[in-house]
């Protein structure tokens, strides 16, 4: 695992949640025009209430961030499931279960050449290993556009300049353990 130091990252770019769609949409995720895209998330933490957290160095409109390991729902899957799935794919690891869910999120992002509307269900879970390492998964990463991946504290979280999706991470995390 490589990280690059703060002061290598190029500067935090804004990404912001979408805004609230038309109050007339009996669907909150629809936007004429935009294709929706839900996605399962997983809020990783270890004995040491760090957070794993992947690195995408995209180029605009994403940009560089980071974020929880998922990724979108495959056809007759659920959010749970996708999230899962997504977590075994992109750590190695099988044996981690899913608490339930604890956060949703809609941003607009760029996936697949497109700007989509995407739908995020964080799921909570943990791992007893304190800071358990990711092998095996090199291709699977370079593949999925991750560059690196992390274990942060919140104290981390809370004084980073790197860009964390969603911004709020630290607060979620932080009402979870009380």
């Amino acid at each position: 695992m490589s990280v690059m130091s703060t002061a290598d990252q190029p500067p935090r770019p804004e990404h912001k949640p979408e805004s609230e769609p038309d109050a007339a949409s009996p669907d909150p995720a629809q936007r004429p025009g935009l294709v929706i895209r839900p996605a399962g998330r997983v809020v990783l933490l270890d004995p040491d209430n760090r957070v794993l957290l992947m690195r995408y160095d995209d180029g605009p409109p994403n940009g560089v961030h980071w974020s929880t390991p998922g990724g979108g729902l495959d056809p007759g899957e659920d959010y749970a499931a996708a999230a899962a799935r997504e977590l075994a794919e992109e750590t190695g690891w099988h044996d981690i279960v899913l608490g339930g869910e604890i956060h949703r999120w809609t941003h607009r992002m760029e996936y697949d050449d497109a700007i989509v509307r995407q739908v995020e269900s964080f799921f909570l879970a943990r791992t007893h290993l304190p800071g358990r390492d990711i092998t095996g998964v090199d291709a699977m990463h370079a593949a999925d556009g991750i560059a690196t991946w992390k274990w942060w504290t919140l104290e981390e979280l809370d004084t980073t300049d790197e860009a964390i999706w969603p911004a709020e991470l630290a607060e979620l995390i932080k009402k979870t353990l009380t």
